[in-house]
């Protein structure tokens, strides 16, 4: 069975209106929104809208919500998911790898689940640390594990491309949960073995 694919639906629903916005932006910018290069330019951004923007329409709690019973409770680490997604205050991108790891109290998730809460989430216009939160604060909520810790890093193009233009800077951010707050040895067990 494959992998459910998300979409947009309002994108989709809103077609023609998105695609008369594209361009009468290309148009206010100074293009000539009649040159052969720019006439599929409004149905092109659409669709990569359907796409890059289909963690709306996505739970992220449903995504990680199928869960087994299983007695091992120890470390369990998934690293380096790849993300995308758009900064919300410039809608510019920014992408990155994301390290999830929890100890189970009982229930564990399939692997790839974390693949897709991922994408649930970071298919929004975002801020990485929120991006952080929201998955530490789903596998806290949904798998209720003894404890749990999210690394987020990222390259975000309104820092390398625009403003201070500092290219190959990476933003790192953290989320603890559970016994990953006050256990040290925990915290540094996750971090060793995703720098490996």
């Amino acid at each position: 069975m494959p992998a459910k694919e998300y979409r947009n639906n309002r994108v989709i629903e809103n077609r023609e209106l998105i695609e008369h916005h594209v361009k009468e932006i290309l148009r206010l910018i100074g293009e000539d929104v009649d040159r052969e290069g720019l006439l599929d330019t409004p149905a092109r951004v659409t669709r990569m809208y359907e796409e890059i923007f289909a963690g709306y329409d996505a739970d992220p709690r449903e995504i990680l919500g199928v869960t087994f019973d299983e007695k091992h409770e120890e470390l369990v680490i998934i690293k380096d998911i790849v993300y995308y997604s758009q900064c919300e205050h410039h809608m510019a991108p920014f992408f990155g790898k994301i390290h999830v790891g929890y100890i189970p109290s009982g229930k564990i998730a399939g692997l790839s689940k974390f693949a897709r809460l991922v994408e649930a989430i970071t298919r929004r216009l975002q801020v990485q640390e929120r991006i952080t939160s929201e998955i530490a604060d789903i596998m806290d909520e949904v798998l209720k594990p003894h404890g749990c810790m999210v690394v987020v890093e990222g390259e975000h193009l309104c820092m390398c491309s625009r403003g201070v233009k500092k290219p190959g800077s990476k933003t790192v951010s953290s989320a603890v949960r559970g016994l990953f707050r006050t256990d040290a040895a925990a915290r540094s067990e996750f971090l060793a073995l995703i720098k490996e």
